[in-house]
């Protein structure tokens, strides 16, 4: 068996730290090292842990996530920032990624995705969401489903299929509460105001293979 891979969980909020640590140790190919509530405790962290992937927050208190990151691979390079924020202007996706992150996700991203892109980063590769992506290439226009998280297409796709939040809930395994959270961000990203126009927006918009 390989060795798991070591991470490191940077973020201000004990909550927020509390959920990513639970997500990552269910799995077995991913182990917490450490955890850390700014960034000046990040790099202290990290040199005596040696992680191979670091998850950082951008908006800390103190050394900031940005300043974070130069610190940390200053005495780390082989390890891998990945940037997971609820950020996604050009201007700080950017100032990250010259920081040295090799990744940059949003808080709002998939528990599946926000895994894959640990065990992508860890591997070598660029985990960018796609909403941040969109940013970078210049001169594109974002489209409103760039701005929506995966979760949020497949219940945008439902609603378009007739279904009610309930039995959105029951197909996704998620309460009806939090469907609705996900509907009201629906809506603010494509500027409707009811579940009607939205299935109308998905119907017009939305491919079959989205979310696939």
């Amino acid at each position: 068996m390989p060795e798991p891979i070591g991470v490191l969980v940077v973020d201000d909020h004990q909550m927020v730290r509390a959920g990513i640590v639970t997500l990552l140790t269910a799995t077995d190919d991913l182990v917490v090292l450490g955890q850390a509530g700014d960034g000046r405790e990040a790099v202290e962290v990290a040199a005596a842990t040696m992680p191979s992937v670091v998850l950082m927050d951008l908006s800390m208190p103190g050394v900031d996530g940005v300043e974070a990151t130069r610190l940390l691979l200053a005495e780390l390079p082989e390890a891998k920032v990945v940037v997971l924020t609820s950020f996604s202007d050009g201007a700080r996706v950017s100032e990250a990624l010259a920081a040295g992150a090799v990744g940059y996700l949003l808080k709002d991203c998939d528990p599946a995705d926000l895994l894959a892109a640990v065990r992508s980063a860890a591997a070598g590769h660029v985990p960018l969401d796609p909403r941040v992506a969109r940013v970078l290439l210049p001169g594109t226009q974002p489209r409103p489903e760039d701005a929506m998280s995966r979760r949020e297409l497949e219940v945008l796709r439902l609603v378009a299929e007739g279904l009610a939040n309930k039995q959105i809930g029951r197909r996704l395994g998620i309460t009806e509460r939090t469907v609705k959270a996900h509907l009201g961000r629906v809506f603010r990203a494509v500027g409707v105001a009811d579940r009607t126009s939205a299935a109308l927006w998905a119907r017009d918009h939305l491919s079959d293979t989205t979310v696939r």
